[in-house]
């Protein structure tokens, strides 16, 4: 055993996702909270229509335990969430289905082009 060589720790470099203690962490004074990224609801996690269904049934057997316990306030809240996911869904598969229809419409103006252009290359 070498209990008598000194063990040399590597220093880390300051990390800089650390709160500031006096503020001093934005020049100009402002809450720099998002990074400047203003539409930072839009990250994906909340795009596929899945993850919003499984959050949203989430929500409900919350509320049906809610219930079962007799918490009627929190029964709401859980209520009030599910039923934000359930339009969330609704809007996902409304943009889904007319992405659908743009892309069908799009591959028959495609293919009556093409026949177009066949004809008059006869």
């Amino acid at each position: 055993m070498n209990n008598n060589r000194r063990r040399n720790f590597r220093s880390r470099p300051q990390k800089n996702n650390f709160r500031r203690r006096n503020g001093s962490g934005s020049s100009n004074g402002a809450n720099n909270f998002n990074n400047g990224n203003m539409n930072f609801n839009r990250n994906g996690s909340m795009s596929n229509p899945h993850n919003v269904e499984k959050t949203m049934q989430k929500f409900q057997q919350l509320a049906k335990d809610a219930q079962s316990n007799g918490d009627p306030v929190l029964v709401e809240n859980y209520l009030q969430h599910a039923d934000h996911y359930s339009r969330r869904l609704a809007e996902l598969n409304e943009r889904n289905k007319e992405n659908l229809n743009k892309e069908k419409n799009e591959n028959l103006t495609d293919t009556t082009n093409k026949d177009f252009t066949k004809t008059i290359a006869k």
